[in-house]
């Protein structure tokens, strides 16, 4: 693998020394421009096309309502998936109860797809086959007001050919003890221990006869139902309802799936991606991940407390989790839904114990939540144009700064490397790397974190932030030196920093179990952006950045976390493709998007990890759908638009050839930026051209540069601006007056 060019970063750079001061690094800074591109990048190289290559070879899916406690799971065959026990670290298989629908005979089913009706309609289809019939099973939730909520599966089949006799057949695998109930008419109930409320309720439709069989089998229960006549023009159906928790009375029997389906597609219709002021018009496939995203987090999330939790996912990672939420809650703003994540940014500071700390489902020793929270913070009253959470806070950071410091001196005391160094005391790396390591990832986040407090109390001046500008200095000092001394020379060509010191036990064990060198660099992507305590030309960055191509498979990086040999976590490759972006990789950056997307699920959600395609080893691992993954797909579609490069605002800096193929409108209003809210439109002009229109709210901070590229389209070369003067920069970049808040750019072939 040959390393990156230096051509890659900013022209006239020569200095590699790292750069310790709060101000936007020099280096960064000269014209505000963009690297050049490395060598050999080219965008016809790389994939382009979103076609879920790479999805997982079992996924799930979330029918809930928005903040719903039930979260309900369907899976890849249609079963329904029950009973995760998420109040203690389960494996991901470890669902209390599974509900199958299937049919009796000798034939085995056949999958042959699954869809969800809309992205942000999650009525789940799914499509098995038999030599004579096609099943489908179509699984959704209702909340109708005298039944609360309730689980639905609608199962019809339909002949291929000639009339046929089917028996339908559920499965129940469980520990629990489940009992037929004895009914009049045509109903079927099933009841679960001693409870009086019917557990699920079958109804046939149509033409079925009765006739009911109940058996206990290995592993659960098996529910022969009335067998009926299926043909081509009519199908034989059966619902099935469970309801949930909150559901508040007896169900409608008489309600047929059609109603049913009717209501609750109407419900999701009528558009809950967004929030005003902010609107998204984003075209195709990219358009779809972005309201599927938008739905996922949503669904996710939950009251507790009496107060908005934005949990991670619905099984393994229902919880709170300080780092995932900072990503979250950033994507929740720039959805429009402000009030929701400033309860979430409560929540997390709600965490908040007495030595300063602040202790979430991470645990303990992941020092690093702390510093998260305050970059959270301060990223939120960027966003919002408003300071007033942070003054109401203040004490609060200026405890966990206290707390922070004690950590570093406490690490003096000892004899650990991070204390002869200066840095935190050795802490839980995490993504990848387990235990209290000798590691840098605790220190790299609190760097970001004590940077972006910093630089906000340069103007608010506020008594309790006033020690993060020192501290971030003396820990800057003594991280720097400690890269110098810890960088290792990869044998393919570049310098790279472990993010595990070379003294860490796990870095002598055997080569099987020895942390690879990719492991656990998330946090080094996430404070070399959105942290921005780098400049481009850091050779931490450069050498994290060679790091990073060396080891892509599949269009991403890989072997970066807990599956270490032949395995992927999905949305880490969204972080460095965010390090590419900010570095002006664009190719680099569109072709690891590109590669994101074809790990999701065709139903538009993520496993945070999953094996290789052709891998011989591994397992999944984590939750799905995972919502960290949402939001990096929600960030990194708003940032290809719209990119703060500290104080530089980048325009239309993801958009890449491939995007413009088919030539459709896209738009985005209402985006919260550190420089106020801002509009962007697109439309096409002539047989190439583009014509673009951009606005920004005069309440905002002018920023000191904003840039568009020179060329937008394969064919289609900047030629003006109407409403704004403009000077031509370095590496095709055009910048535009940044004082104007109202302009209209214009490519032409």
């Amino acid at each position: 693998m040959k390393p990156i060019d230096r051509r890659t970063f900013l022209a006239g750079s020569a200095a590699v020394a790292l750069v310790t001061g709060l101000e936007r690094p020099a280096a960064a800074a000269v014209q505000a421009t963009h690297p050049a591109p490395a060598a050999g990048e080219r965008a016809e190289s790389f994939n382009a096309v979103v076609d879920f290559r790479y999805a997982p070879a079992d996924y799930q899916s979330t029918i809930c309502f928005p903040d719903d406690p039930a979260k309900t799971l369907v899976g890849k065959w249609g079963d329904l998936r029950y009973d995760f026990p998420h109040d203690q670290f389960a494996a991901i298989h470890q669902f209390g109860t599974i509900v199958e629908f299937t049919l009796s005979g000798m034939a085995r089913d056949a999958w042959a797809g699954q869809t969800m009706e809309a992205p942000g309609v999650p009525i789940v289809h799914t499509r098995i086959e038999r030599p004579t019939v096609t099943i489908e099973v179509i699984a959704f939730c209702t909340r109708r007001e005298n039944e609360g909520r309730v689980d639905n599966v609608v199962m019809e089949i339909r002949a291929r050919d000639l009339d046929v006799t089917a028996t339908p057949l559920v499965r129940i695998r469980s520990c629990d003890k489940f009992q037929l109930r004895p009914t009049a008419g045509i109903v079927t109930e099933v009841v679960r221990g001693a409870e009086s409320t019917p557990w699920m309720i079958a109804i046939p439709q149509d033409n079925a006869s009765r006739d009911i069989s109940w058996l206990p089998e290995e592993g659960g229960y098996r529910l022969t139902l009335e067998h009926g006549t299926a043909s081509r023009n009519l199908p034989l159906r059966y619902l099935f309802r469970f309801p949930q928790s909150g559901a508040t009375g007896s169900l409608d029997v008489s309600a047929t799936p059609d109603q049913l389906l009717s209501e609750v597609r109407t419900w999701w219709q009528q558009g809950r991606a967004f929030s005003a002021p902010v609107a998204w018009t984003i075209p195709g496939t990219q358009g779809d991940f972005l309201t599927a995203c938008a739905r996922n987090i949503q669904q996710a999330r939950e009251v507790k407390d009496g107060r908005l939790v934005f949990e991670v996912g619905p099984t393994v990672y229902r919880g709170l989790w300080i780092v995932d939420g900072n990503f979250i809650l950033e994507a929740a703003r720039y959805l429009g839904f402000d009030d929701a994540a400033d309860q979430g940014l409560l929540s997390e500071w709600n965490q908040q114990v007495p030595t300063g700390q602040i202790i979430a489902s991470g645990g303990k020793e992941h020092w690093k939540d702390t510093a998260i929270a305050m970059f959270t913070l301060v990223r939120a009253c960027e966003l919002k144009q408003d300071w007033s959470l942070l003054r109401r806070l203040a004490p609060n950071v200026g405890h966990a700064i206290d707390f922070l410091i004690q950590l570093r001196d406490d690490a003096r005391k000892g004899d650990s490397p991070n204390g002869r160094y200066g840095l935190l005391a050795p802490g839980f790396p995490d993504g990848g790397i387990g235990g209290v390591c000798y590691d840098f990832t605790n220190t790299l986040w609190t760097l970001a974190g004590l940077r972006a407090v910093a630089r906000a109390n340069e103007k608010l001046q506020i008594a309790d932030l006033g020690r993060a500008g020192g501290f971030y200095r003396e820990l800057r000092s003594a991280f720097d030196a400690a890269a110098r001394a810890e960088m290792v020379q990869d044998p393919r060509g570049f310098a790279y920093l472990p993010m595990l010191m070379r003294d860490d036990p796990q870095m002598h064990a055997d080569a099987w179990d020895r942390p690879r060198p990719q492991s656990a660099q998330w946090a080094l992507s996430q404070t070399i952006f959105p942290g921005e305590v780098f400049a481009k030309d850091n050779p931490v960055v450069r050498g994290h950045i060679a790091l990073m191509q060396a080891c892509t498979r599949e269009d991403i990086p890989a072997e970066t976390g807990w599956l270490r040999h032949d395995g992927v976590w999905n949305y880490n490759a969204a972080f460095v493709a965010e390090v590419y972006l900010w570095a002006g990789l664009h190719a680099w950056a569109h072709r690891t998007f590109t590669g994101y997307l074809n790990h999701a699920s065709p139903l538009h959600a993520w496993r945070e990890e999953q094996p290789l395609q052709h891998a011989l080893v591994g397992d999944l691992w984590g939750d799905m759908p995972h919502n960290w993954a949402s939001a990096e797909c929600i960030r990194y579609l708003r940032h290809r638009l719209v990119l703060e490069d500290g104080d530089t605002l980048r325009l239309l800096e993801g958009v890449q050839p491939p995007d413009l193929r088919d030539r459709r409108p896209f738009s985005l209003a209402g985006s919260p930026t550190r420089f106020g809210r801002v509009a962007l439109s697109a439309e096409p002009s002539g047989s190439r051209g583009w014509k673009v229109r951009f606005t920004r709210e005069a309440a905002g901070a002018a920023p000191q540069s904003v840039q568009i590229p020179a060329k937008l389209d394969a064919g289609a070369a900047f030629t003006r601006v109407e409403g704004a003067a403009t000077r031509t920069l370095a590496f095709g970049t055009i910048g535009v007056d940044p004082a104007a808040t109202g302009w209209t750019a214009f490519w032409e072939s």
